[in-house]
């Protein structure tokens, strides 16, 4: 929970930057910041931790914006001075249960 509460105040505090790869799907996926932001802040839970990812450290947040769209939200742990988001999108609730459980084939 610690972990989760660090992101969200970086995010809130606006420390934080956008991979190539989540400036180039939030354009196609039609995310705005906004939504970014709002689906860190409130409602939202750490549904994927990635300890070991090749990149460092990360984790995969669910969260709602104001408008009730569910996001998955890759983000960087909070160790660095800006969290890193490595990518966001919306959840196909054809791949996953209830947006936090990934569905198996």
């Amino acid at each position: 929970m610690v972990l989760l509460q660090e992101i969200r105040d970086k995010i809130a505090r606006r420390q934080y930057e956008l991979s190539k790869h989540a400036v180039d799907q939030s354009i196609l996926r039609r995310i705005t910041i906004a939504e970014l932001e709002q689906a860190v802040a409130k409602r939202s839970e750490v549904i994927e931790d990635y300890p070991d990812d090749k990149y460092g450290p990360s984790c995969l947040v669910l969260g709602f914006t104001r408008a009730g769209r569910a996001l998955h939200v890759q983000c960087s742990y909070p160790t660095r001075p800006l969290v890193k988001v490595v990518t966001v999108y919306e959840p196909d609730p054809d791949l996953w249960i209830d947006f936090k459980t990934r569905k198996v084939d």
